[in-house]
């Protein structure tokens, strides 16, 4: 059975890591079999969650991972999509992954002391002091490093979020009248919109990112019904707070 590797839940969401999410709801989606490992980043093989093991096979990222699942579980979830479809699959993925994602970041891990503590104490809940502090402030100047490195952490805050409510703009207008990013079935895509999304609506952090989100009910819904469908154990999800 496959050992998938993650943070410890938190926020009655499935992780709040947007990559555990992914990689989980992937592995529901899917009606792949698994079992939990809470951890650490430091213990995993790059430094990051997600990681899963199969059959003594240790993979990171949860990109490489999805598609070492297609290829040896079969690729059920997007087998009905034509070329057109996965196209815009992956312009989508991106749009998440590599740019809202990292205004999520900001918010969480640099934009206030309150948001930063509460995402503290979320990820790094498995420590004991004084460790958790030393240990939560070498990552916090980490991805510092890394926002500056992808750009976005160069700009002012109010330009962050006018960046993030544009993408939120445009994925709710994508989901209008969908189940579904693409129709009315799931897609390896809908578990990268479910984990920044759901990081994004039912998390206790603030920022205008956020309250532009929460007006957008074809977003709130959406989130709902897969945490509804997929992790009914979690039950419905806080939004807004």
């Amino acid at each position: 059975m496959i050992t998938l590797y993650q943070f410890p839940r938190a926020w009655n969401i499935p992780n709040p890591s947007q990559f555990c999410v992914k990689l989980e709801t992937y592995l529901r989606m899917a009606g792949i079999d698994y079992q939990i490992a809470e951890t650490l980043p430091l213990y995993a093989p790059l430094g990051k969650l997600p990681f899963i093991e199969d059959n003594g096979l240790k993979l990171a990222d949860s990109r490489m991972i999805i598609r070492y699942l297609q290829h040896h579980y079969g690729d059920s979830l997007d087998e009905h999509l034509s070329t057109e479809q996965k196209a815009i699959a992956l312009a989508w993925q991106r749009l998440l992954e590599e740019h809202l994602y990292w205004v999520c970041m900001y918010s969480r891990w640099q934009y206030g002391a309150k948001n930063w503590q509460i995402n503290k104490q979320a990820i790094f809940q498995g420590l004991s002091q004084p460790m958790m502090d030393i240990v939560a402030a070498f990552y916090r100047l980490r991805i510092r490093g890394q926002m500056r490195g992808h750009g976005i952490g160069r700009l002012p805050a109010a330009d962050i979020f006018e960046l993030g409510r544009c993408d939120v703009a445009a994925i709710s207008a994508a989901l209008h009248g969908k189940a579904f990013l693409l129709g009315d079935r799931p897609s390896s895509v809908d578990t990268s919109a479910f984990g920044v999304l759901i990081n994004l609506l039912a998390c206790p952090v603030s920022s205008p990112v956020k309250d532009y989100a929460l007006t957008q009910s074809a977003l709130v819904d959406y989130c709902r019904r897969i945490q509804e469908r997929y992790f009914p154990e979690l039950g419905e999800p806080t939004f807004g707070e």
